[in-house]
């Protein structure tokens, strides 16, 4: 009597190779899942002041000031020498300063009281016209003089006042 089995099934190697397909797309689709959701908490904010001025003709300090990183930063207030200066004692300018001047074709922070939003790529042209107390800035000093955001970040630069 011969008994044999009917063989209708798919071979070994077949099966195999299937399983590892399967695997390999169900890994892409993670890493891709992942790499969306990696963005997502790696966003940060750095503001970069690209010059630092003292104008002799009204005795201000003016900041060109740029945000390099992924996410909007708030400025909001500005240190010298590790002292707020207030609002009173700085402005914010969406358009070229009386020295410092924007770069071509600059996108500009959206301007609002003493505060400027500053979306990852815009810039800020900042005049400060005095140290904490409204003390006018005196010939011959370096002054540390940093941008402060909202997060609470400092981003200092030193300016020499000749």
């Amino acid at each position: 009597m011969d008994m044999r089995r009917s063989s209708s099934g798919i071979s070994p190697v077949v099966a195999t190779v299937i399983l590892v397909a399967i695997a390999i797309v169900i890994a892409i689709a993670v890493a891709f899942w992942a790499s969306g959701l990696v963005g997502v908490f790696t966003r940060f904010e750095k503001i970069e002041v690209t010059a630092a001025v003292y104008d002799t003709s009204n005795g201000d300090i003016e900041l060109l000031v740029r945000n390099t990183g992924s996410s909007p930063a708030t400025i909001d207030d500005i240190y010298v020498n590790g002292q707020p200066v207030g609002s009173d004692n700085f402005d914010l300018l969406s358009q070229d300063g009386d020295v410092v001047e924007l770069p071509a074709n600059a996108q500009t922070c959206s301007v609002n009281d003493n505060t400027a939003t500053c979306d990852p790529g815009e810039y800020v042209i900042i005049s400060v016209t005095g140290a904490a107390g409204g003390t006018n800035f005196q010939h011959g000093v370096t002054y540390e003089v940093a941008v402060h955001t909202a997060s609470g970040k400092l981003y200092p630069v030193s300016v020499l006042v000749p």
